[in-house]
């Protein structure tokens, strides 16, 4: 145990091993109510389910009229009731305009106003709320270290400086209604996410199974993923450790370059990966989205996650496609 917490235990006041491994094991879950926003992202898809089977109540916050006992209307960008999120043990927050597409000025204040607008408000709602909840998770991302090269990044490591690690600082700044109010509230940074039913992989496959797959730039990006079954358990994992609060990477342990990511998939799929999409092609297409997203670099270590023990269903990459590709 006291390996796993060496990383951990950077961030958070000191605790000796045997008492951090009793809190750990025994720190008591008391939720059973859960209100979940973005529901319909292919992250909001697996952990409903999951939630559920674990015996939780789970209501949606949704945008359009709510439709049933188990959904509540919102618009992120209005201020949000306390009577309507009064009541909750946990409330995990996934919502946000999709980063996906060509960034006019006009998108990206879409992208910045869905994360930081309605995080604030909600977050501002749970702060007033008369039952207020024992515990906030607030998507965040690894966007939020900017592109670094080969740098290994922790949950410690500096904020970057281009658009989306600005909108990542102020997104996770927006959760400090709850913060001062005395929720527990963990910004869950999210890598890759490896989903069937959603996010990049599904727009990868085509062209690998059509042998026409290949790496994006020089290659050399290094590429941090979770598979989605690992995202939502890591939730649930946050949900129940109560020392886990601030910032928290979601990314595998094993991160990997574009060229290595590519390769796997291609032989997974037993296909070749010959195809490579050149740097310049991805900017002339894609503009400054796809210079922050397909050609960055994040080399992130998930330092909190493997202080406090969570068990990886899948920390290899190839282990990982394998079972995407083929279930």
């Amino acid at each position: 145990m006291t390996s796993k917490l060496h990383h951990y235990r950077k961030f958070q006041p000191p605790l000796s091993p045997g008492a951090a491994s009793w809190y750990i094991e025994n720190s008591p879950a008391m939720i059973s109510r859960i209100l979940v926003s973005g529901v319909s992202g292919p992250i909001g898809k697996a952990l409903v389910p999951l939630l559920h089977s674990r015996g939780y109540e789970v209501v949606r916050l949704v945008r359009g009229p709510a439709n049933g006992k188990d959904q509540i209307t919102w618009h992120p960008g209005q201020a949000v009731s306390p009577e309507s999120v009064s009541g909750f043990d946990a409330v995990i927050h996934l919502a946000g305009e999709t980063i996906f597409g060509y960034w006019s000025r006009s998108k990206k204040a879409r992208i910045r106003n869905s994360r930081v607008t309605g995080t604030q408000n909600l977050a501002q709602a749970l702060a007033q709320a008369k039952s207020r909840p024992r515990v906030f998770v607030c998507s965040s991302a690894i966007g939020y270290y900017g592109s670094r090269g080969d740098e290994v990044l922790n949950e410690g490591s500096d904020v970057g400086k281009d658009f989306l690690a600005l909108v990542c600082r102020d997104w996770e700044a927006a959760t400090k209604p709850a913060i001062d109010a005395g929720i527990r509230t963990a910004h869950i940074r999210t890598g890759v996410v490896l989903s069937p039913h959603g996010g990049a992989l599904p727009k990868m496959l085509t062209p690998f199974k059509l042998g026409l797959g290949g790496r994006i730039g020089d290659g050399r990006q290094w590429m941090s993923w979770i598979d989605v079954q690992d995202m939502v358990g890591a939730i649930l994992h946050i949900l129940k450790t109560d020392l886990l609060q601030g910032p928290v990477n979601m990314v595998a342990p094993k991160p990997v370059t574009n060229a290595e990511f590519t390769q796997t998939l291609a032989s997974v799929l037993r296909r070749p990966a010959i195809f490579p999409l050149p740097a310049f092609v991805v900017k002339t297409v894609f503009g400054e989205m796809g210079e922050a997203t397909l050609l960055a670099s994040q080399r992130v270590e998930p330092a909190r996650l493997v202080g406090t023990g969570y068990p990886y269903a899948f920390s290899d990459l190839r282990a990982c496609l394998e079972h995407l590709v083929r279930s």
